[in-house]
């Protein structure tokens, strides 16, 4: 069993960045990860995935040039690197493992087996 922790999550203006981070409390070599969210009223959305190796990534397209997912096996760590943030994405953001994530299900919430608590994070005007 993983747990995942997520943290990073606040309050910026539209523009700005935040960098979110995932701590997982096992090794997450053989795991690919990835970053959801959930905005008030509305279901949970892919964000975006790394695969085991971080040779692939999977970008939603309303976050494509402007968030960056990365990983560090070394330290068990995801993170999720925010810029040119939109009031729109504001949500609270989840991190997620998978073992079995390919290019057809990267998308799919049923593919991630753990789930961390979420970070809040809020997008102004």
């Amino acid at each position: 069993q993983v747990q995942l922790l997520e943290s990073g999550g606040g309050s910026v203006q539209a523009g700005g960045s935040l960098r979110l981070s995932c701590a997982a409390s096992g090794r997450i070599r053989r795991l690919s990860m990835g970053w959801f969210r959930q905005a008030p009223g509305k279901v949970r959305e892919f964000v975006t995935a790394i695969s085991r190796s971080g040779s692939d990534t999977y970008h939603a397209d309303s976050v494509k040039g402007r968030f960056t997912i990365s990983r560090d096996d070394a330290e068990n760590m995801v993170y999720l690197q925010m810029n040119s943030l939109k009031p729109e994405d504001t949500a609270v953001y989840y991190c997620a493992s998978a073992l079995l994530l390919s290019s057809s299900n990267y998308y799919h919430r049923l593919t991630y087996e753990y789930w961390g608590q979420g970070t809040m994070v809020t997008v102004s005007s």
